[in-house]
C-alpha cells in the first residue's frame, strides 16, 4: 500500500473551498484533468488525466464540509481517499490522506512520490482557484 497526506491553510470560507472541492462538473481549475464523467449524480464518476486515462471514482461518505470520502480504481491502483475540512477563526483547513495499492509491481516503487506529486499539484491549482 501506498499512502499520501497533505494538509493545508486557506484564508478562504470553508463553504467556499468545500463547494470548489466537491463540484465535479465544475472542473476547469484542475491542471492535472481533461474531463469529469457523471455515471450517477452524487454517487459515481469516471475523471481522465490529459492523456485520457481514466480513473472511476465512489463517493462512500458525503457530509457538508466536514468530511468527503471516495472509493478509487483503475488499471494501476485501486485506493481510498479522505478530505477533512476544518473551519478555523482564518479560514479552512484542509486534510486529504489517499491510501492506495498499487496493481503493477513496478509502479509500486514510485507509488508514494508520485501521490505527493499529485497532492501538491492539486493543492496549487485551489490555491489559484481561491485566488491565494
Amino acid at each position: 500500500m501506498a499512502k499520501a497526506n497533505i494538509k493545508a491553510d486557506f484564508k478562504s470560507d470553508i463553504k467556499k473551498v468545500w463547494d470548489i472541492v466537491t463540484d465535479i462538473e465544475n472542473y476547469g481549475w484542475r491542471s492535472d484533468i481533461s474531463k469529469i464523467e457523471v455515471l450517477e449524480q452524487g454517487k459515481k464518476f469516471v475523471e481522465y488525466t490529459k492523456s485520457g486515462y481514466p480513473t472511476t471514482f465512489t463517493i462512500t461518505k458525503f457530509e457538508p464540509m466536514k468530511r468527503y470520502e471516495f472509493d478509487m480504481e483503475n488499471g494501476n491502483m485501486k485506493g481510498h481517499w479522505v478530505g477533512i475540512f476544518e473551519k478555523t477563526p482564518v479560514g479552512t483547513v484542509i486534510d486529504f490522506t489517499e491510501d492506495v495499492e498499487v496493481k503493477n509491481p513496478v509502479l509500486k516503487l514510485l507509488a508514494s512520490i508520485y501521490l505527493s506529486k499529485q497532492q501538491q499539484q492539486y493543492i496549487a491549482d485551489l490555491r489559484k482557484v481561491l485566488e491565494e
